[in-house]
């Protein structure tokens, strides 16, 4: 079976103080690929991952040389029923951003810039707050040197969707109970006018 190279996405946070605001984000799509599917191999200089979706037959691989160095320990995963994200501590604190996400500055077609997180550097103080709630820390991703488990954390899969009914039936049953009477009002409302339009035929003849 053939392997697929899946799109990436990725945008940057930097700060010459702050470790916490000296990241990377990085989004790796790859849908309906099960955490019991994948293996991710997270290396100070880079990345690799492998993982297989059963129900699109499809086997995703990706092997990434970061422009400068990550800090596995301290970077963050976390997996979706779409994606991978990564959150990616920035190793060398420094003002300025990457000049690119990858050591050789040759374009490729799957990587593309994250605009949904994407700031420019003077203005990343202004964005606003990222949550990282959901993000679990590397240890228990498959294939991180025997850390094991596949526990992925801070994972939330009640997010994921699926097994809720469609949003807003409760409030169309309620809006239909609401408009009941008011039909039924209107109904004895047509019924006294078609007795008066009678009583008033009667009275002129």
């Amino acid at each position: 079976m053939s392997q697929v190279t899946p799109e990436v996405l990725w945008a940057q946070r930097s700060s010459s103080t702050d470790p916490e605001k000296n990241f990377i984000y990085l989004t790796i799509s790859v849908p309906d690929v099960p955490k019991s599917n994948l293996k991710l191999d997270l290396q100070p200089t880079g990345l690799t991952f492998t993982g297989h979706s059963d129900t699109l037959k499809k086997t995703y691989h990706l092997d990434l040389t970061f422009y400068a160095e990550i800090d596995p320990a301290e970077s963050k995963v976390h997996h979706t029923a779409r994606n991978i994200e990564l959150k990616l501590r920035k190793k060398e604190l420094n003002e300025e951003y990457w000049p690119r996400l990858l050591k050789d500055s040759k374009k490729v077609q799957y990587l593309k810039t994250d605009f949904d997180k994407w700031v420019d550097e003077d203005e990343q103080n202004e964005a606003p707050e990222d949550d990282f709630s959901q993000f679990g820390g590397m240890g228990g991703m498959p294939g991180m040197g025997g850390m094991g488990g596949g526990d992925f954390g801070g994972i939330d899969f009640s997010k994921l969707g699926g097994g809720d009914g469609p949003a807003g039936e409760d409030d169309e049953d309620e809006s239909d109970d609401d408009d009941m009477p008011a039909l039924e009002g209107e109904e004895e409302a047509k019924e006294g006018e078609s007795k008066d339009e009678k009583d008033t035929g009667k009275a002129a003849a």
